[in-house]
């Protein structure tokens, strides 16, 4: 062993906890509760917010503005517990999660409640960067994975639990709005045991809190808030408020790809911070291994396509409740969670991580294939009852392999980035997965919320006639959005005054515009494995050093 790599295993050892495995196991436990409340959110959604406030066009809104604020944020906050107690860092933002929540359960209108699901999203990845920090604080290199695969499972019980909470609620006398409230309760409770069990630990005695707060990377903050906010207005807005090729849409990417320029330019040259300091892990650069870790990651996004979209299949084509929607999930997010639990423990106990990469990759690229092909080809359609002519069962076991493919790299990145990074630089690889995770996410679902609402709106305006402006003959904007939110429902919503015959046709033209959303999954797939086949054949956590990679 070379010197290099016994002073970095010295310091790895010197950095592990002394806590009983007792003790790490409750505080672990205990923090899985915000991932809890967090996943929750993210899927708790109830459709029928859509339709109360009458804002179809700002259907992607309600989970792409959660995952905006989450992932605008997600680098602050690896800074943050970098600089500041992780324990109080962490509690603060609960507050942050919980006010955000306790406004979407009383918005108004959809402004509002975007807006609360906005700081429910910068909250909400606070606690899921602290989670992760708090993790490598008081457990071993060795034990990592299989708590981090216990973070995975409660994400997953969230994410199962979040459609069936928010259809429950939708149909009882309380209505949407507690699906949200839920969560004070829920923190109310938790909030003593994390006051209680979580380590107070300060990254840097002794120094001022003023001088922390001045060695912030604002500069880096702003230039990276403003540019993913960009990015991701430019994909929401083109094609569906305004033309691709409109100004302003063209503005939104010419100024998201200045001020990534300008970020760029900022971080090499550590304009107005110091090297240590910097909001981007550039050191992290010089590891390719972490450029495909950060790939593979950001290619998570695939599970939430299916998530996103199979209960909106359901509800549009097939007429069922938020309930029974959500609820039709439930083979994905079982054999989801199933996945990364295995993942963890095999993870932990072999070592071994390449092989998750390839054949999970391969197994989503085969489940998304299959959604594709069933609800895109063009003999799709509907019966004479208004139900897609591919049975449930069918999506059931397509969705399982997206939820087997995903599940095996979603949380394992976590696991090999803290491995294969320097002691030093474990809280800035955590945050460069959390980044690659959440940006992913918002991305790829704002591209999606997109390619449907599109070719939706497309097909319809074709079906009913008109170019969709209301001109004589035609019909209005508001009027194919109106079509598309009610095409399942027994009263026939916007179709009521249509032949049974253009409804099916705008059933099916519904169901075809979803299965395109699925090349994402398939490309997502192909990404990954193909990029397994760079990744090494080795065995990490089994004897806890760190080194490079």
């Amino acid at each position: 062993m070379n010197p290099k790599d016994i002073d970095s295993e010295k310091a790895e050892q010197q950095s592990e906890p002394e806590k009983p495995p007792r003790d790490i196991s409750v505080t672990a436990f205990s923090l899985c509760f915000s991932i809890f409340l967090y996943s929750l959110d993210t899927t708790v959604v109830a459709a029928s917010i859509v339709t109360d406030f009458d804002a179809l066009s700002n259907l992607a809104w309600i989970n792409v503005g959660f995952l905006l604020g989450g992932t605008a944020f997600t680098m602050i906050w690896g800074q943050v517990y970098g600089q500041f107690n992780s324990k109080w860092v962490y509690l603060s933002n609960v507050l942050l999660f919980e006010a955000g929540s306790a406004l979407c359960g009383a918005a108004p209108n959809m402004n509002a409640h975007i807006v609360g699901r906005v700081i429910c999203g910068i909250g909400g990845s606070g606690l899921y960067s602290g989670v992760f920090t708090l993790i490598a604080q008081t457990t071993t290199m060795a034990e990592r994975p299989l708590y981090i695969s216990w973070t995975g499972l409660t994400w997953g019980i969230g994410i199962v639990l979040g459609p069936v909470v928010g259809g429950a609620f939708n149909q009882s006398y309380l209505g949407w709005r507690w699906a949200f409230y839920i969560n004070l309760f829920i923190g109310a409770l938790c909030a003593p045991v994390w006051f209680l069990l979580l380590p107070s630990k300060d990254p840097r005695p002794g120094i001022p809190t003023r001088v922390k707060l001045r060695e912030l990377d604002y500069a880096g903050m702003v230039l990276l808030v403003g540019s993913l906010i960009c990015l991701t207005f430019a994909i929401n807005f083109g094609g569906v408020t305004y033309p691709w090729n409109s100004g302003t849409t063209i503005g939104l990417l010419v100024t998201f790809a200045v001020l990534l320029a300008l970020l760029a330019i900022q971080q090499i040259r550590t304009i107005l911070v110091t090297l240590p300091r910097r909001l981007v892990p550039v050191q992290l650069a010089r590891q390719p291994i972490m450029l495909v870790l950060f790939i593979c990651t950001s290619a998570s996004s695939a599970v939430f396509i299916p998530i996103f979209f199979v209960p909106l299949l359901f509800q549009l084509t097939r007429g069922d409740t938020g309930l029974d929607a959500g609820v039709r999930l439930l083979p994905l997010i079982i054999t989801l969670v199933f996945a990364i639990a295995v993942n963890g423990a095999l993870m932990a106990r072999f070592g071994y991580y390449m092989p998750w990469y390839l054949g999970g990759g391969i197994l989503c690229v085969v489940g998304g294939a299959l959604m594709y092909t069933s609800t895109s080809s063009t003999g799709i359609g509907t019966t004479s009852d208004n139900t897609t002519t591919t049975p449930a069962a069918a999506i059931y076991g397509y969705t399982v392999l997206i939820g087997l493919g995903v599940g095996s790299w979603i949380q394992a990145s976590f696991s090999v980035a803290q491995a294969k990074a320097e002691p030093a630089n474990v809280p800035a690889a955590i945050g460069l997965m959390t980044l690659a995770q959440f940006l992913g996410i918002t991305t790829g679902m704002a591209i999606a919320s997109s390619v449907f609402l599109n070719l939706a709106q497309q097909k319809v305006v074709d079906i009913l006639g008109g170019g969709g402006g209301g001109g004589e003959g035609g019909v209005s904007r508001h009027e194919v959005e109106v079509a598309i939110m009610f095409a399942g429902s027994s009263s026939g919503g916007g179709l009521a005054g249509q032949t049974e015959e253009v409804r099916k046709m705008v059933v099916g033209a519904i169901v075809q515009s979803i299965g395109s959303t699925y090349v994402l999954v398939v490309t997502a797939g192909a990404m990954v494995a193909v990029l397994s086949l760079f990744m090494k054949r080795e065995r990490l956590f089994i004897s806890a050093t760190a080194g490079g990679g």
